[in-house]
């Protein structure tokens, strides 16, 4: 990977509450096209490819931009040659099986090392990683493999929730669960609260949005709070052995 390249916006959701699709984001949107006005957009962590795409292409209407669903062609081809692309939300699982089945990686891959914006949003910016065993989600399908398109070489955890003391829930946590990814896996966890995201432009990585930050899950170490508008390019830097295989 071309780090010096990169262009990418990856956002912890794609709503914000009391706010349209994407209408919190809209200025990190047009700021990370630089210009451009088309993006081909990956539906298919949602079955419903069509109303899914259909709901971006009414979301960025308003800022000129054009979209075109992945299915609506030869998936590898429209990236190939694609201004931009999104990958969307929904069910990580079932997204990175498709990927696979698709043969997606190097293509994607290419293209953002070539400088293509890559925009990613929930389980968009789960595949993103090197792996996808930081997800949220049900396995409702099984992929081939785990293994992601590693654009950032830590893990990500979008939608990441603060435990709540006042809860009856028993299950883990959030934090319990990374806590237990940590005990088999030595990289880096960024959690991203709701209304955040990770902007990286070149070898630099700054995190952003509307609410009030992340944390950062290191094996071995207390969680540490991380501030939106915070330089976290030392992320890249603490990276350990990890295995994406299945």
């Amino acid at each position: 990977m071309t780090k010096g390249h990169q262009n990418l916006l990856l956002l912890s959701n794609s709503t914000a509450p009391g706010r349209a699709y994407l209408e919190h984001a809209r200025d990190a949107i047009l700021e990370a096209l630089d210009g451009r006005r088309s993006i081909v957009f990956v539906p298919f962590a949602l079955a419903d490819h069509d109303g899914y795409t259909d709901t971006v292409r009414r979301a960025v209407k308003p800022l000129g931009i054009t979209v075109t669903g992945a299915h609506e062609g030869t998936p590898r081809d429209l990236i190939a040659g694609a201004e931009a692309v999104f990958v969307g939300g929904g069910n990580t699982f079932r997204l990175v099986k498709a990927v696979h089945e698709l043969d997606l990686i190097g293509v994607v891959r290419a293209r953002v090392a070539e400088g293509m914006p890559y925009l990613g949003s929930s389980a968009g910016t789960n595949v993103a990683t090197p792996s996808l065993r930081t997800t949220n989600d049900m396995p409702i399908v099984q992929p081939p493999s785990f293994e992601t398109f590693n654009l950032v070489p830590f893990q990500i955890n979008p939608h990441y929730l603060d435990p709540d003391p006042g809860s009856t829930h028993q299950g883990e946590t959030r934090e319990e669960r990374l806590t237990q990814f940590l005990e088999e896996n030595d990289v880096p966890v960024l959690g991203m609260r709701e209304g955040t995201w990770l902007r990286v432009r070149g070898g630099s990585m700054r995190l952003d949005g509307v609410a009030a930050g992340a944390r950062v899950f290191r094996r071995g170490s207390a969680p540490v709070e991380v501030p939106s508008g915070a330089d976290v390019t030392w992320l890249a830097e603490k990276v350990g052995s990890f295995d994406v295989g299945r």
